[in-house]
């Protein structure tokens, strides 16, 4: 395809700083049209970004039949249906992660584009450990760790005591997020990159801020939780300790991962104030030193050059396909099962 053109529905944040740069910086892509959840709101980003075509609303870009692609940037309770939708209409999808509300919508999809295979479909990857990810693989699979005894992991980014005053965000909202819990399914993604998917899982939450005025003015009770704990077994061996928060304050950092082995450990950590960085130490060492990433091994962003690289046939889909965001998805489902009823969850669920 001499040019892809390429029809965004949804404009937030991430579509806005990340997206819409990222196809711009591809040659032979145009971005021809917007729907946002407002035509008011479609044409400030068509004006800012120079598209030139606002769409009424999400049907009209998807029956445009110049459109060769888009890209879902909206809640996670439209992914499915947006989704299934484009690909049925002959257009190459990229949506924003999270996959969907559940791991039944995101069946749905899979099974969507698997009877569409002419169509490239993928999901905004998680982005925050790339640029660790093909050396901690390589340590790992080099016997560096031996095998695998816990990976043990406390997420507190944008974490910070309480405050009840704090707007309700469509990420507290249930029927716009869906089974999703914080960024507690971007880290199990990461994970997964690393060590594989787990066999099982326990979780225990809580919603510290158990209510917050929504946009109407009313006290909104607050299901999904803001603190959570996880256990569970991984299926090629050893355990999974995960704590996720947004309301402890003066947390020692904002994420901090170790994976622990028979024969040594990695650490991933970033501090309140340093850049996230990688440590090693082997049996028989004195303690962990840092492990310098080479360079050509640095993994970064790059989901839109993947994006157009798959449609064109250049390369495959590697971050992520629809198939290992199912595996998130269900994750994520059993999380959330597990913390609602008190009962061990085995996975996969289906």
């Amino acid at each position: 395809m001499d040019t892809i053109r390429i029809g965004l529905i949804g404009a937030g944040g991430n579509t806005r700083s990340r997206h819409i740069p990222g196809f711009k910086a591809q040659e032979g892509v145009e971005l021809v049209t917007v729907a946002n959840r407002t035509v008011g709101s479609a044409q400030r980003v068509a004006d800012e970004f120079g598209i030139p075509d606002v769409a009424v609303d999400w049907r009209e870009v998807l029956e445009d039949d110049t459109v060769d692609a888009v890209c879902i940037g909206t809640w996670p309770n439209m992914h499915a249906p947006l989704t299934i939708a484009a690909l049925q209409h002959g257009k190459h999808v990229l949506c924003e992660a999270r996959m969907a509300l559940n791991s039944g919508e995101g069946h749905e999809m899979l099974a969507t584009a698997r009877q569409c295979p002419g169509q490239i479909a993928q999901i905004v990857p998680a982005p925050h450990t790339l640029a660790f990810d093909q050396t901690i693989v390589e340590r790992i699979v080099s016997g560096g760790i031996g095998e695998l005894i816990a990976i043990d992991a406390r997420v507190t980014v944008g974490s910070n005591f309480p405050d009840p005053s704090s707007p309700m965000h469509w990420r507290n909202d249930r029927d716009l997020s869906g089974n999703n819990i914080m960024s507690m399914g971007i880290w199990y993604e990461a994970m997964m990159r690393w060590v594989g998917p787990a066999a099982s899982v326990f979780a225990i939450g809580q919603s510290v801020i158990n209510h917050r005025i929504d946009a109407n003015g009313r006290r909104a009770a607050m299901t999904v939780p803001d603190h959570i704990d996880v256990v569970g077994a991984m299926a090629q061996g050893g355990q999974m300790r995960f704590n996720v928060s947004t309301v402890v304050g003066c947390a020692p950092a904002l994420a901090d991962i170790h994976i622990f082995g028979t024969e040594g450990t990695l650490r991933l950590h970033q501090s309140q104030s340093e850049p996230m960085a990688l440590h090693y130490g082997a049996r028989g060492d004195s303690g962990m030193t840092s492990v310098k990433v080479d360079p050509a091994k640095q993994g970064a962003w790059r989901v839109e050059e993947e994006f157009i690289n798959a449609i064109r046939g250049v390369e495959e889909v590697t971050h992520t396909d629809f198939q290992t965001a199912v595996k998130y998805m269900e994750w994520t489902d059993a999380v959330a099962h597990s913390a609602q009823t008190g009962e061990r969850v085995s996975l996969p669920l289906s």
